[in-house]
C-alpha cells in the first residue's frame, strides 16, 4: 500500500465523505442484494457488503492465478472421467461421510447403467490466498476448487467501476488504473450458451436454481426451480430427455445441492444424472471437487497420471498446492500426531461445503483427540495453514458502523469449459473474484 493510500485511510473526514458516495455508487452500479428483513421481497434491496478501497495484490501472483485456470479446468474434467481414481480416492471417505457416500452411490448407479454424458459443462472457481514465508517472499496457494455453485460472478462483474470511482474521489486517479475490468458473468454465460447450443434444441430450456440475466440477453430460455419441483414434476422420456413442468431441460445448473439439507431425497438428483440434460456439474465433477480428491491430487506423481506428457502444466498446477495430508487409518497416524503437536500450523477440513466448516487452532486438538483412534477421522483432511499478511481497510455493511479493520483476502478465479465427447470445445479463464474477510465482503485486486 502506497504512502498516499495510507494517508487516505487515516483521514477520518475524507472517509466519512467517501462512505456515502461509495454506497450510492454501489447502488448505481447494481451491487445489490435483498435484505435480511425481507429476503423474499423483490421490492426491497440494499448494497451488497464491500470494501471501501480495493486491496493490493502483487501483479505477478494475480496473473499466475489466471494463467493456471485453464489447466485446472482440464484437470477437473480428467479426474471426473476416471472412475478408478475416484473410487480409489473416495473409498475411505464414503465409509464415514454420509453425504459423500450418497453422492457416490448416485455416481455408481449412473456408471453401472452405462449412460455416458455426451456434453459436459464445467463452471468452477479456484480459490487462493497469498502465503507469506517467514523467510521473506509471497506465493500463491490454493485453498480449494469449487466445482458446484461457484457464485459471485454477477456481483464481481459490477464492482470494478465502484472502486475506480471511489479512488478518483479519494484523489488516487493513478491507482484507479490498476483496478482491471472484470466480467465473469459474461464468461460463465458463454460456457452455458455453448453447452445449450450443442444440446441442439431451441425449445429446450436452461433450468437454474438461480437466475442469470446474461442468458436472457442471449435469448436462451431460463426457468428457476427447486429440487423438490424436479422430484414432483420431473420425468424422463424413452430417449432420456428430461422434462420438468412439461418443459424439456437442456441444462441443469446447480446453484444449490452441495449440502445435505438441500436434499429431502436423492430421487431428483438421480433422475437428472440419468438424463441427457447437461448437468453443471454432473455427479462425477461434483465428486471431483471434494477435499479428499484435492488432497490426493497433491500426492507426488498423481498429477503426472492426468498430464503424462505435460511437465510444465504439472509444475504450474503443483506450484499452487499447499501441503495436504491424509487422515486415513495407519497412513494418517503421523499426520494426527503432527497436528496435535502444532495445531496453529494447520487447518482441519471436512468434506462439507458452504463455508464455516474448517477447524483451527485448539479446536483441531479437541476434534482429533476424540477421533484419533476412530475411523471417523477419515471424513477430514489436514492442510497447511496459509499465512497471509493482513491489510487495513474499511468494510461497508448495511447497518454496521464503519471502522478500520485488519483484513485477509481470498482470490477466486473463474473457469468455464465445455466438452463434447472427447473434444474440449471451450476452455477459458473467465474472470476473478476478491473477497476480503473479517466477515467476507466483495473486493477488487489493486495490482501492485
Amino acid at each position: 500500500m502506497s504512502v498516499k493510500q495510507e494517508d487516505v485511510l487515516k483521514d477520518e473526514n475524507l472517509i466519512t465523505y467517501i462512505e456515502e458516495i461509495a454506497k450510492d455508487t454501489a447502488l448505481l452500479h447494481g451491487v445489490l442484494m435483498r435484505t435480511k428483513e425481507t429476503p423474499n421481497s423483490p421490492e426491497v434491496v440494499s448494497y451488497a457488503p464491500f470494501t471501501l478501497f480495493p486491496t493490493p495484490v502483487p501483479t505477478a501472483l494475480f496473473h499466475q492465478a489466471l494463467a493456471v485456470q485453464t489447466h485446472f479446468n482440464r484437470l477437473v474434467d480428467r479426474v471426473s472421467q476416471n472412475p478408478a481414481f475416484l473410487e480409489e480416492t473416495l473409498a475411505s471417505t464414503i465409509k464415514v461421510d454420509n453425504f459423500t457416500a450418497r453422492l457416490f452411490n448416485i455416481y455408481k448407479q449412473v456408471q453401472q447403467e452405462h449412460r455416458p454424458q455426451s456434453i459436459v459443462l464445467g463452471l468452477n472457481r479456484s480459490d487462493y490466498m497469498l502465503d507469506h514465508s517467514p523467510y521473506g517472499g509471497t506465493s500463491l496457494k490454493q485453498i480449494e476448487i469449487n466445482t458446484i455453485a461457484a457464485n459471485f460472478g454477477g456481483l464481481a462483474s459490477r464492482t470494478p467501476d465502484v472502486h475506480r470511482h471511489i479512488l478518483k474521489v479519494a484523489n488516487l486517479p493513478e491507482e484507479s488504473n490498476n483496478v482491471l475490468d472484470n466480467n465473469p458473468a459474461a464468461g460463465l454465460a458463454r460456457g452455458l450458451a455453448k453447452a445449450w447450443e450443442l444440446y441442439g434444441s431451441e425449445r429446450a430450456v436452461v433450468m437454474f436454481l438461480v437466475e442469470d440475466n446474461e442468458l436472457w440477453k442471449r435469448n436462451i430460455p431460463v426457468i428457476r426451480r427447486q429440487l423438490e419441483d424436479v422430484c414432483r414434476t420431473g420425468s424422463l422420456d424413452e430417449s432420456r430427455r428430461l422434462f420438468v413442468d412439461g418443459r424439456e431441460i437442456a441444462i441443469v445448473y446447480f446453484r444449490n445441492g452441495y449440502m445435505p439439507q438441500n436434499y429431502t431425497s436423492d430421487k431428483a438428483r438421480l433422475m437428472m444424472e440419468r438424463s441427457l440434460a447437461v448437468k453443471c456439474p454432473d455427479i462425477s465433477t461434483h465428486l471431483s471437487g471434494t477435499k479428499k480428491v484435492q488432497q490426493e491430487l497433491a500426492r507426488r506423481g498423481v498429477l503426472e497420471r492426468f498430464f503424462p506428457d505435460e511437465p510444465e502444466t504439472v509444475a504450474q498446477i503443483r506450484a499452487t498446492f499447499a501441503g495436504l495430508y491424509t487422515l486415513d487409518m495407519g497412513e494418517g497416524d503421523k499426520t494426527v500426531a503432527v497436528a496435535l503437536a502444532n495445531p496453529d500450523q494447520y487447518v482441519l477440513k471436512s468434506q462439507k461445503e458452504g463455508g464455516g466448516n474448517n477447524i483451527y487452532d485448539s479446536e483441531i486438538c479437541e476434534v482429533l483427540e476424540n477421533l484419533k483412534n476412530s475411523t471417523e477421522r477419515m471424513a477430514y483432511i489436514l492442510m497447511d495453514k496459509i499465512q497471509p499478511v493482513p491489510v487495513q481497510n474499511y468494510l461497508l455493511r448495511p447497518g454496521a458502523t464503519l471502522k478500520l479493520n485488519s483484513c485477509l483476502s481470498e482470490l477466486g478465479v473463474f473457469g468455464a469449459y465445455v466438452r463434447k465427447g472427447k473434444d474440449m470445445v471451450f476452455n477459458e479463464c473467465v474472470g476473478h473474484l476478491l473477497r476480503t474477510k473479517r466477515v467476507a465482503v466483495l473486493d477488487n485486486p489493486l495490482l501492485v
